[in-house]
């Protein structure tokens, strides 16, 4: 594993659980960009949920349990694969970068737990 793909996975669970925040909070950019988006508001708080969960997963993956951090990272890899195809459907470009970073540095995530769970 390289420290680059270490560096990644902590600021993939930092990154996760601060707009986890953000989301409960109600922040104003995270309510405009709901709405772009055509998320429901009554959404918000359970996306939120997954993001937080899939951070923590990845401590757990990096402390205790790989395999929980392979799934962490599997599920939040699919979860920002999600919002980059709401954000193409619903045809909003102009901060599509945002969950096409959180996508990458959930694969990079995945790729360190993946390197740490099976030894390579």
């Amino acid at each position: 594993m390289t420290t680059v793909l270490l560096v990644a996975t902590i600021v993939c669970v930092v990154a996760n659980a601060s707009i986890a925040v953000a989301d409960w909070a109600k922040a104003d950019f995270v309510q405009r960009n709901s709405a772009e988006v055509h998320v429901p508001d009554s959404a918000v708080p359970y996306l939120a949920a997954l993001k937080l969960a899939g951070a923590v997963g990845l401590v757990v993956g990096l402390t205790v349990w790989t395999w929980v951090g392979v799934a962490a990272g599997i599920g939040l890899t699919l979860f920002f694969v999600g919002a980059v195809v709401a954000h193409v459907r619903a045809r909003v470009f102009h901060n599509i970068a945002f969950p096409g970073l959180y996508l990458l540095l959930a694969v990079a995530a995945t790729t360190c737990m993946v390197h740490l769970a099976t030894g390579s």
